[in-house]
């Protein structure tokens, strides 16, 4: 049985909403909130998928719906909230999941890919928060936005990832600033690599993965649990006075890339 850090009853009068409601990262994080009694709702484009989230869900015990989003869209936000809102009274807590990646060099990325991207993570963050700021006003409720240490931290072939995501983060404080007179708190969190996730198996080898999660202090990269978490902390009440914050986590790994460096420069 696993351990639980959290009160079964943490959420009991909660409705999260995700965004991305398909991504693994997601996914975990819609499992942990909804395992300690919220209401879950999983948002996405592509149905097939997030229908089978939610099939996984229920079969767990959690009351989860899936709806059809696309956040570049606010209109389909607006109207999968309007439904959330009628299944389960107003939403409590916003995850913004939806992201798109791809590795590529800037001097090859298309225009088009590079606005794919802001659009998907950066535009749809704020289409959804918009979409959803009435009813987290009424329910004093707060946002947790989905970042990744490339918002702090170069990687190569990642320049359209590393924009988006250090725009999601400006974004996430201006409405933290703006927002926390109606009761409404802002965060992000900003994982580093994470194991078994969709977009670490197209920028990393297994290979590459046994190598570089050397170089990270705790000695392991980060699991879709670990994550699920640090969300569950930061959408509950003991994180009350935290807002405008981006909380890294990463196992330190966004500050190793020193010992990485001279690793590799001893070989010259």
């Amino acid at each position: 049985m696993a351990i639980r850090y959290f009160a079964d009853n943490l959420f009991s009068k909660s409705t999260i909403f995700v965004t991305g409601g398909g991504g693994t990262i997601n996914l975990a994080i819609a499992k942990e909130i909804g395992s300690l009694g919220a209401n879950v709702v999983l948002a996405g484009r592509t149905l097939d998928r997030i229908d089978k989230c939610r099939d996984e869900l229920q079969a767990a015990g959690i009351k989860a719906t899936s709806m059809y989003v696309d956040v570049q869209n606010i209109t389909t936000i607006e109207t999968a909230l309007t439904k959330t809102e009628s299944l389960y009274g107003p939403v409590n807590i916003l995850v913004c999941g939806a992201a798109a990646n791809f590795p590529a060099p800037a001097e090859q990325m298309t225009a088009e890919g590079f606005a794919k991207v802001i659009s998907i993570d950066l535009i749809g963050s704020f289409n959804a928060s918009r979409a959803a700021f009435n009813q987290l006003r009424q329910t004093k409720g707060n946002i947790v936005y989905v970042s990744a240490t490339n918002a702090i931290m170069p990687f190569a072939f990642q320049a359209h990832v590393g924009a988006a995501k250090a725009g999601i983060d400006s974004l996430m404080r201006g409405l933290a600033l703006e927002w926390g007179k109606y009761g409404i708190r802002c965060n992000s969190v900003l994982p580093g690599p994470i194991e078994k996730t969709e977009g670490l198996r197209r920028l990393l080898t297994e290979d590459d993965i046994k190598v570089l999660s050397d170089y990270v202090p705790i000695g392991r990269f980060g699991t879709v649990e670990d994550i699920a978490g640090v969300v569950a902390f930061l959408a509950s009440p003991l994180a009350g006075l935290l807002t405008g914050v981006t909380l890294i986590a990463d196992g330190g790994q966004s500050f190793s890339g020193s010992a990485m460096l001279a690793d590799m420069m001893s070989n010259y």
